[in-house]
């Protein structure tokens, strides 16, 4: 792999921590965010001249465009990994407004405001590669996931149309879409909202059983999701979306054959609305 310059957000834990402990090791330079440097302390020891460990809130805009700019001019960033984000667990009814604005701040305009920050550097050096952490669940939507569904599709629709902006700068678009993985986002940092008795026997409480590590823990390991990840720039024909663990993927290939059977159904009733040919 050559050695280049990363830029990733939430490198305190899960996928940010295990790509950035590979990438320091294999001699690349590594920009990493966090909130609080403690649960990287170790590596700051370990790579004094590799790693820069930045403080940032994906939340603060400002802070987001005063970091890019700033370390920016100092390091040419090769790649940037939008990593930062949490799951938010609960009914729609059961969300509160501040939930709502947390998670939207967090998981999709924190990853939108760092790619729109990055871009100009990327563009000015005709070269570059975005890689979004989303989830297979910006594909499919499960009962009590409604906005993280929305975060996660929202920001694979923004790439989507980004990536055929920058192509012509040779800047590329993965979008990566793991499965369930044995990190922080299950286990400790996900955010249950306050639930109602009422949905008790929803399913938009089964994910209590989800995040119960007693239930069975998740089948992805982080170390080897991040290793995938970080193969991908080096590959010139990684897909646009990459689909990390097998039962993530066969869910969204059973999501998207489902969708796609549903449309062929409606041919008829889409063509009822054009004016008819010569008018």
């Amino acid at each position: 792999m050559t050695k280049k310059t990363w830029l990733i957000t939430g490198v305190s834990s899960g996928f940010g921590r295990a790509m950035t402990a590979q990438l320091l090791a294999a001699g690349n330079t590594v920009i990493g965010t966090v909130r609080n440097t403690a649960k990287v302390q170790d590596l700051i020891d370990q790579y004094p001249d590799t790693f820069i460990c930045e403080i940032l809130d994906v939340m603060d805009v400002p802070a987001i465009h005063e970091l890019v700019n700033r370390v920016a001019t100092e390091h040419s960033i090769d790649v940037l990994v939008n990593n930062a984000g949490y799951g938010l667990f609960g009914a729609a009814e059961e969300l509160s407004d501040a939930d709502i604005d947390k998670i939207l701040a967090t998981d999709l305009t924190g990853s939108i405001q760092m790619i729109r920050s990055v871009l100009p550097f990327m563009r000015k050096q005709q070269h570059g590669q975005i890689i979004q952490i989303s989830s297979y669940g910006g594909q499919v939507a499960f009962a009590g996931n409604s906005m993280y569904h929305a975060a996660k599709f929202g920001i694979e629709g923004f790439c989507e149309s980004v990536a055929q902006e920058v192509a012509p700068f040779n800047i590329g678009m993965t979008i990566v879409e793991p499965g369930g993985a044995r990190t922080e986002f299950r286990y400790g940092s996900a955010h249950v909202a306050n639930l109602m008795k009422e949905y008790d026997e929803n399913p938009a409480h089964a994910f209590m059983k989800m995040l119960d590590p007693a239930n069975g823990l998740a089948p992805g390991d982080p170390a080897r999701m991040a290793a995938r990840i970080i193969e991908s720039v080096d590959q010139p024909d990684t897909p646009l979306h990459m689909v990390l663990g097998s039962q993530a993927l066969a869910s969204t290939i059973a999501t998207i054959e489902k969708r796609l059977a549903e449309y062929q159904t409606e041919k008829e009733l889409a063509a009822s609305i054009d004016f008819p040919a010569g008018e």
